[in-house]
């Protein structure tokens, strides 16, 4: 890589950095005014490098906005929901393999220990998270 290239940005990238700006209107970070001009330049951003300096001022790059938005907040209920359930039916075959053992010790509270450990980081953390592994500003 030379040390002037610069890369051209997505629709991917375009359309987070404009859900950052929604976002960032909604909480009233941005008025409308200069929400809509810095969406106009979202979109009209060619390089990744342009679509940085948008999000720049706003907390955390903008990203804890996205966190707090109704579609956030329901798919992290939702994956909660799924993560939960997965553990109670892990729990009843392991359950079940237990009574056929016929072992003394309840040996599946080890890994449902485990398990549960892992649902609680969940739930304390468990949030939306953009799963793409670029860094809009990290480059040019």
């Amino acid at each position: 890589m030379q040390p002037g290239t610069r890369f051209r940005t997505s629709d991917t990238e375009r359309d987070h950095v404009a859900e950052i700006l929604r976002a960032a209107m909604a909480e009233g970070r941005l008025d409308l005014a200069e929400g809509e001009e810095r969406l106009a330049a979202a979109y009209a951003a060619r390089y990744r490098d342009e679509l940085a300096p948008l999000t720049a001022d706003l907390p955390d790059g903008g990203r804890g906005a996205l966190t707090r938005t109704p579609q956030a907040l329901a798919a992290t209920r939702r994956s909660l929901w799924r993560h939960a359930s997965l553990i109670l039916i892990i729990a009843g075959v392991l359950t079940g393999l237990w009574l056929l053992s016929g072992a003394h010790f309840f040996w599946p509270v080890i890994p449902l220990a485990f398990l549960v450990m892992g649902l609680m980081r969940h739930a304390r953390y468990g949030r939306y998270r953009f799963r793409y592994s670029y860094a809009h500003g990290s480059c040019g």
